[in-house]
C-alpha cells in the first residue's frame, strides 16, 4: 500500500523549507521542499528472510570458561566444552622455602577451583556434573592465525581425573571445587619435590592441559568461568600445626591456549538443514522465521530484493528514512531464555561473506535496538532499525549485485545467548520495513 503524506501533514518528517533533508548519501536541498512534492509511506517492499551457519567463531582469548549444555526447543541440543592450559611462574613447592627443605613435604590433595563470572544461561535450577580430563596434545591450532575456533578440539584422556554434580550458583557462590584423582595428584607432587620440573616448557611437556566437559544427560545450563580459576595443590610438612600446611596454584596464564568448543546438535529442529555460511536457509523453510544464536554460529540474514524498483516511482526521488521493525517471536524467549538488547549488524555480499558494519549516515554504527521489553503483553517488543542511508545506496547502485544484512549479537564467542525472528508473513510476530521516499 502507498500512503500519500503531503507536506503540509508530515511536519514530523520535514519541519521547514529552511533544513536539507539528508536521504542516505542523497541530499535534498530545502529548494526542492514545495506543497507541491510529496512523501509516500511504503510498507509493503518484500524484505526476505534466512538463516546462516557461520564456518567459525574464533573462541580462544575471549577470557571465559565457557561450560555446560542444555535442550533447546527451538535450537536443538547445545554444548560447551572449554579447553585450558595452567602453569606456574616458580618451579619449586613452596617459595619461601630452599629446596633442602623438599624432602619433608607429603602430598594431601589436590583440586580444580572454577571460580563464576557471573554469565550463565538456560536453566540453573537443575543439577549437572562436570568433569575434568587431561589433554594429551599441545595446544598447536590447526590454521595458520594462532586462534582456536568453536568448532576445535584437542585429544584426551576417556579417563576423568575428577567430577562434581552440583546446581550452579554463578550469582550467589564465588567458585566450585572439583577434587581430582589422588594418583595424578601424587605423580604432580613428586615432580616438583624431585626437582624433575624446571621451568616452564618442562611443565608443559608433562602437563599438556584440561578439557572440562558437562555430562550430556544431566546438565541444563551453560556456565561462565573466569581465568583467575586455579588448578591447586595441597600438601604439607609431615604432621604439624595449621602452619605446616601449604598449597601451590597453577594458573591460566596464557588466554591465547585457552577457548571454548561450542557446538550444536540441530536435529528434529526447523533449522536442522542449515548448511555452510555460503548458503542461506530461507524462512520458507524455517516455519517463517530467522535464527540467531551466539557460540554456535548462527545468523539471520535480510535482503531487499526489489529495492531497485523504487527509482521507478518517480523522475525524481530519493528515500528519507527508512525502519525495519523486527519482532522476536512469541513464546520464543523468557526468563530462561532472555532477550538480548542489541543486535549487531553486517553487510554481506550474496555468499554471506563479511563487507562492513552497517553504519548511520553520520557514520557511526548502527544496531538493532530491543524496544518495549517489559512489555506485559508482548505486544510491542521488538527490534528496530534505521536503514534508509543504505536502502538509498542500494537503490541507486548500477551493479546487478546486491548486499543483504546479517545480524548477530553483538557477543559472538563467549555467550550462547540466542533469538527468534518472525519474517513478514508470521502471524503474530510479523517483520516491517517502513520507508520514507520523497518525490519532487
Amino acid at each position: 500500500m502507498y500512503k500519500f503524506l503531503f507536506l503540509i501533514f508530515s511536519g514530523l518528517l520535514i519541519i521547514s523549507c529552511d533544513s536539507d533533508v539528508d536521504a542516505g548519501e542523497f541530499i535534498v536541498g530545502s529548494d526542492y521542499l514545495a506543497l507541491k512534492n510529496k512523501v509516500l509511506l511504503i510498507d509493503t517492499l518484500t524484505v526476505d528472510v534466512s538463516t546462516v551457519k557461520l564456518d567459525s567463531l574464533i573462541t580462544s582469548s575471549e577470557s571465559r570458561i565457557l561450560v555446560g549444555n542444555y535442550d533447546d526447543p527451538l535450537f536443538g541440543k547445545v554444548k560447551s566444552d572449554s579447553y585450558f592450559q595452567v602453569s606456574t611462574d616458580y618451579f619449586n613447592l613452596y617459595s619461601q622455602n630452599s629446596d633442602t627443605d623438599a624432602t619433608g613435604y607429603v602430598f594431601d590433595s589436590i583440586a580444580m577451583i572454577m571460580r563464576y563470572d557471573d554469565y550463565y544461561y538456560a536453566d540453573t535450577t537443575k543439577v549437572q556434573t562436570l568433569n575434568i580430563h587431561r589433554v594429551l596434545k599441545n595446544f598447536k591450532p590447526n590454521v595458520n592465525d594462532n586462534s582456536f575456533y568453536n568448532n576445535s578440539s584437542l585429544t584426551y584422556d576417556d579417563t576423568s581425573l575428577g567430577s562434581i554434580t552440583y546446581r550452579p550458583k554463578p550469582i550467589g557462590r564465588d567458585s566450585i571445587n572439583i577434587k581430582l584423582d589422588n594418583e595424578f595428584g601424587t605423580e604432580l607432587f613428586n615432580k616438583f619435590k624431585n626437582n624433575e620440573i624446571e621451568n616452564a616448557t618442562d611443565f608443559t611437556d608433562y602437563l599438556k592441559g584440561f578439557v572440562l566437559k558437562s555430562s550430556s544427560s544431566i546438565s541444563s545450563s551453560v556456565i561462565g568461568f573466569n581465568l583467575s580459576s586455579v588448578l591447586r595443590l595441597y600438601y604439607s610438612k609431615g604432621v604439624g600445626g595449621t602452619d605446616d600446611n601449604y598449597t601451590k596454584d597453577f594458573t591460566i596464564l596464557d588466554i591465547s591456549k585457552q577457548f571454548n568448543a561450542v557446538s550444536s546438535d540441530r536435529g528434529g529442529t526447523l533449522i536442522q538443514d542449515l548448511l555452510l555460511s555460503k548458503m542461506s536457509l530461507s524462512s520458507v523453510y524455517t516455519g517463517n522465521k530467522g535464527f540467531i544464536q551466539s557460540g554456535a554460529g548462527i545468523a539471520c540474514r535480510v535482503d531487499f530484493p526489489n529495492i531497485k524498483q523504487l527509482q521507478y516511482l518517480a523522475e525524481k526521488g530519493a528515500i528519507v528514512d527508512a525502519k525495519l521493525i523486527m519482532r522476536p517471536v512469541k513464546n520464543s524467549y523468557s526468563e530462561m531464555f532472555p532477550l538480548p538488547e542489541k543486535l549487531s549488524v553486517y553487510v554481506v555480499d550474496n555468499l554471506n561473506r563479511y563487507k562492513t558494519a552497517l553504519t548511520n549516515s553520520d557514520g557511526s554504527t548502527a544496531v538493532a535496538t530491543l524496544s518495549n521489553g517489559n512489555d506485559e503483553f508482548d505486544e510491542n517488543v521488538t527490534y528496530q532499525l534505521s536503514l534508509g542511508a543504505f536502502l538509498q545506496k542500494e537503490m541507486l547502485k548500477e551493479s546487478d549485485s546486491k548486499s543483504g544484512l546479517l545480524f548477530t549479537l553483538p557477543t559472538l564467542s563467549k555467550i550462547v545467548d540466542r533469538v527468534v525472528l518472525g519474517d513478514q508473513t508470521e502471524k503474530e510476530s510479523k517483520m516491517k520495513l517502513q520507508i520514507y521516499y520523497i518525490t519532487y
